[in-house]
């Protein structure tokens, strides 16, 4: 006990504490995706998701979002792209795509992401990449057309791909770009911008649940889906939030973000362990494609 004491105290045993535990959340949102199929319809489960989100933040920060709202109204575009495509657009692909997709494949996907970022970040703002990293995102994308495939290049061949991975890989560019968009954002505090980009995120799910209604596929949420609404709401939404900033406060953005490759780990292990899902050869040459690549390509970041 002294020792986990001591290394609590220490800077880096917060950090690896509070960061691990933020990734497992995460990893844990996919398994909370697919639970939700059947106990709860996807758009219901995004709107809803940042309701809570919001009803919780507002005694917090309500205040200081106010006083911040002359920042926040000079760069209005900027947060409602933010909120709409980082926070609703993500989810609600992310949910859906869980219909048709397993939980392996929607958390290794998302092992693409850090490399999406690299690649947006060389495109977008002339990072200069060197051939590691070049080399890096190759075998990341490999790894993740792997899997789509289910290692069988026909289905390459034919375009047959499943729309759950597609779907996934949507969300993920969507949340790449999002994460690109936080070097822009207005000088005011992360928790505060968060409070708005969560508020946006309510507001931009609202035609989305009402084409759901239209399509007659709403769901209100059951007994088992309001204990996944509320686990997707105050962990994954929120409390990871507030664990990853305060984990770059401790140890930098570039360390805190080498943790997100635990997300694909965590993810794939929740899925056998508590979906049962299967995990195939070509699910764990996949994973340590993608992990492998990414890597490779922030080796030298």
């Amino acid at each position: 006990m002294k020792i986990l004491h001591a290394l609590w105290k220490g800077v880096w045993g917060q950090a690896y504490v509070l960061l691990t535990l933020t990734t497992l959340m995460w990893g844990g949102n996919a398994i909370a995706g697919r639970l939700a199929v059947g106990e709860v319809s996807p758009m219901m489960l995004t709107c809803l998701r940042w309701v809570i989100v919001v009803i919780v933040l507002l005694p917090l920060v309500g205040r200081q979002v106010v006083a911040a709202w002359p920042q926040i109204r000079e760069r209005w575009v900027f947060t409602i792209l933010m909120g709409a495509f980082g926070f609703t657009g993500f989810n609600a692909l992310f949910y859906a795509a869980a219909h048709y997709t397993t939980a392996v494949n929607l958390t290794i996907f998302q092992g693409a992401i850090p490399v999406l970022v690299l690649l947006g970040t060389a495109l977008f703002f002339k990072a200069r990449v060197i051939p590691l990293q070049v080399i890096g995102m190759a075998i990341t994308i490999l790894g993740v057309i792997l899997i789509s495939v289910k290692a069988d290049f026909e289905i390459l061949r034919t375009l047959a791909l499943n729309i759950g991975d597609v779907w996934t890989l949507i969300a993920c560019v969507f949340y790449a770009g999002y994460t690109l968009g936080l070097r822009h954002r207005p000088a005011i505090p992360g928790l505060i911008f968060f409070a708005a980009l969560a508020a946006v995120a309510f507001l931009t799910s609202l035609p989305l649940l009402w084409i759901e209604a239209a399509q007659g596929s709403l769901q209100f949420p059951t007994p088992k889906g309001w204990l996944i609404l509320l686990y997707v709401s105050l962990l994954p939404s929120l409390l990871s939030q507030v664990f990853f900033m305060r984990g770059v406060e401790l140890i930098g953005p570039a360390r805190a973000g080498l943790f997100v490759n635990l997300v694909p780990v965590f993810g794939a292990l929740l899925a056998v362990v508590l979906l049962g899902e299967p995990f195939a050869t070509y699910h764990a040459l996949g994973l340590v494609l993608v992990l492998g690549g990414i890597w490779l390509a922030e080796r030298q970041r």
